[in-house]
């Protein structure tokens, strides 16, 4: 999903060719805050390898469904109500506005070029609505993830390794492409509506085999407490983890509040943290400070450093604010990207087209595999 669709042709270099209007390069060198080592940072560390155990335990006993090869634990912290908390503060607030992807389909684009710069690991986010004949239809990736988190309706995947599966409201596929994969993404009947992150990976994990983890909305950890309710996609939250593996260590929390409701969210102090607004009342979603103005939905909220983590108020009278909150650790590499392939250096990515082109490397089956 997202960066127009790559059609269906047995010349598949051609088809990257007919839509270089979405495609771009971007070479950037991200310089990771320094980190102190303090008594926090060492509880931090305890507080990782518990959550970390209780991960490959819940891989263990998913038996055969996944592969979590030399996947990283995720490192987040839990919801805070201290009065000393000090939020992150707002360095830039962007509106998505709508435009077409895919083969009719329409998206609302979160995080472009100017963003990953502030954003590493985080590549792109779309929320997307799509309604048939309109869809994702077969393309490739390289390179990093993607996690699609279905909000409304149902999206369909199925890719040329024969994997083929419908998530629906409330479920996500957190997929790793890695040396390569092409698949379709395309809708159930009415109208489908949902979010799809792109994730880097590190030079060291960019070629490695494609895997899925897919969580069904009741195995997503949900707390509540005072007019607030977190649903735990990534990391952890209200004292709750996720159990959800990431390769790039991540936090990825579906907030809902209730008119006058607030939340502190503990993020780690080196990471990068962004949220998107899905839902906002008049006057609703306060973000950082108490006394800032409201922003409204479909807006990105680009966090800035902070050893704390990120405050948030509804000051809707009568509207819910629901918003996702998403931060990761940054990898601090370059980032070349050429539409669905992302690689750290030019030559990677003139290796990755010819790859795609002849078959070869990950793209065994790029001439002859055609989705159903």
């Amino acid at each position: 999903m997202a960066h127009n669709q790559f059609k269906d042709s047995l010349d598949p270099l051609s088809s990257i060719n007919r839509h270089t209007e979405s495609q771009h390069q971007n070479t950037s060198k991200i310089r990771l805050l320094p980190r102190k080592a303090t008594k926090k940072k060492k509880r931090e560390e305890k507080t990782t390898l518990k959550y970390m155990r209780a991960a490959i335990n819940r891989a263990n006993s998913l038996g055969g469904l996944f592969s979590f090869r030399f996947i990283r634990n995720i490192k987040s912290m839990s919801s805070s109500t201290s009065q000393d908390f000090v939020s992150r503060p707002v360095i830039k607030k962007v509106f998505a506005k709508l435009q077409k992807e895919g083969d009719g389909a329409v998206v609302r684009r979160g995080i472009s070029r100017s963003e990953q710069k502030l954003l590493d690991p985080f590549l792109m986010l779309d929320e997307f609505s799509v309604s048939p004949p309109a869809g994702f239809p077969d393309h490739p990736h390289r390179g990093f993830e993607t996690v699609t988190y279905v909000l409304e309706g149902g999206i369909t995947h199925q890719d040329f390794k024969g994997h083929k599966g419908t998530i629906y409201a409330g479920d996500v596929q957190w997929m790793t492409a890695g040396r390569g994969i092409i698949h379709s993404e395309m809708p159930e009947e009415e109208v489908n509506k949902g979010l799809q992150l792109w994730i880097n990976l590190s030079s060291n994990e960019k070629m490695i085999e494609p895997n899925y983890q897919e969580l069904s909305h009741s195995d997503i950890p949900k707390a509540e407490q005072n007019g607030v309710e977190v649903k735990v996609i990534a990391g952890e939250s209200m004292g709750i983890q996720s159990p959800v593996y990431t390769r790039t260590p991540t936090m990825f929390l579906d907030f809902t509040l209730q008119p006058g409701a607030q939340i502190h969210q503990n993020v780690p102090e080196s990471w990068n943290a962004f949220a998107y607004i899905l839902e906002s009342g008049e006057g609703g979603g306060v973000f950082s400070s108490s006394n800032s103005s409201p922003i409204p939905a479909h807006s990105v909220v680009v966090f800035g450093p902070g050893n704390d983590g990120v405050s948030v108020w509804n000051k809707s009278s009568s509207k819910q604010l629901r918003f996702v909150l998403i931060a990761g650790e940054p990898i601090g590499e370059p980032v070349v990207q050429y539409g669905p392939f992302v690689m750290n250096t030019q030559a990677e990515i003139d290796m990755t087209i010819e790859d795609y082109h002849y078959g070869k490397n990950g793209f065994e089956m790029a001439k002859y595999w055609r989705s159903q």
